[in-house]
């Protein structure tokens, strides 16, 4: 990716030896971020941020999960994620460097599956999930339209971990991805340029990791989540609705921010990149820069009911 200044790209072991895919964006010295994508994407992803955080002086690295992207597919499960964690931030941090760890849907549960890890408690200084949920998503998405109850929930399972490959990216694959995944407003080329990351995702991966979220519960990691930790979820998002950010805001030690993106579906460091990258931002400069994770924070704290928003940041 131009325009971000890659530092350096380097293949990481993960504890079972997995291979992971590495990339570094900015000054080798500047203030470090970490971001951990989701199920069915990449690091081009978070093309938006890696430009918008380096700009403003950040130091930013991503990483592809495994079978994802650049990274071969292994063994996987919530613990293989912890575990893919701790290796890139071992292999990219100085010991006890600070950083702000940022995950989406998928990402933001290998934050929570590592909450309690030793390398994730020596480097995170403050966390951000974004349009994530630790439990019952099954039971929780709406991309069936049905009322809720064992129905919805086995077809949901069956639409998520369908074995039929995604093919090449067309009209309709971009309006049913648009429907499942976005808001009904996101930009067409957004639209386009998420179509072309899902479906890059092999069948064999996607698959995997379909049948490892459909039975996941990490309750406990949000609770051993003891950094300071904004949670941003979009309104109308279908697979993570709003529901699981406000639960995980109420178990978190120490939730500094709530939010809802008005219009906003589950795709939202793409559909509202600014908003994500200045929430990052700001919590570098709160528990970064500052050098302590007792620093105010930029937003305070607010509880668990949180705020509604545009995706331009105004209240909506």
């Amino acid at each position: 990716m131009s325009g971000t200044g890659v530092v350096r790209e380097l293949t990481v072991a993960s504890a079972d030896g997995a291979a992971l895919h590495v990339e570094v964006h900015g000054p080798p010295a500047a203030p470090a971020v970490v971001l951990a994508h989701g199920w069915t994407c990449s690091t081009r992803f978070w093309d938006a941020q890696v430009r918008g955080l380096v700009a403003v002086g950040h130091r930013v690295v991503v990483y592809d999960q495994r079978g994802h992207g650049r990274s071969p597919l292994a063994e996987v499960g919530t613990e293989r994620l912890a575990d893919d964690l701790e290796a890139v931030l071992r292999a990219t941090l100085e010991p006890g460097e600070k950083a702000v760890v940022a995950g989406h849907s998928m990402g933001g549960m290998t934050i929570m599956a590592a909450a309690a890890r030793p390398a994730f408690t020596e480097h995170a200084a403050a966390v951000l999930l974004c349009s994530t949920g630790a439990s019952v998503l099954l039971d929780e998405a709406r991309v069936v339209p049905l009322r809720a109850g064992r129905l919805r929930s086995r077809l949901t399972r069956a639409v998520l971990g369908a074995k039929a490959p995604l093919g090449p990216v067309t009209p309709v694959s971009k309006r049913v991805l648009r429907y499942a995944t976005m808001g009904p407003g996101a930009a067409s080329a957004r639209v386009a340029e998420c179509a072309r990351i899902v479906h890059a995702c092999g069948r064999r991966a996607r698959v995997a990791w379909s049948d490892v979220l459909a039975e996941l519960d990490l309750a406990s990691g949000v609770r051993e989540l003891a950094v300071p930790t904004v949670v941003v979820a979009g309104a109308v998002d279908r697979l993570t609705p709003p529901v699981h950010a406000h639960r995980i805001a109420a178990w978190l030690p120490r939730c500094v921010e709530l939010v809802e993106l008005a219009g906003v579906g589950h795709m939202a460091p793409m559909e509202a990149p600014e908003f994500v990258t200045d929430r990052i931002s700001g919590l570098v400069d709160a528990y970064v820069r500052a050098g302590s994770a007792d620093a105010a924070g930029s937003a305070g704290s607010v509880g668990a009911a949180g705020a509604v928003v545009s995706a331009e940041g105004e209240a909506a």
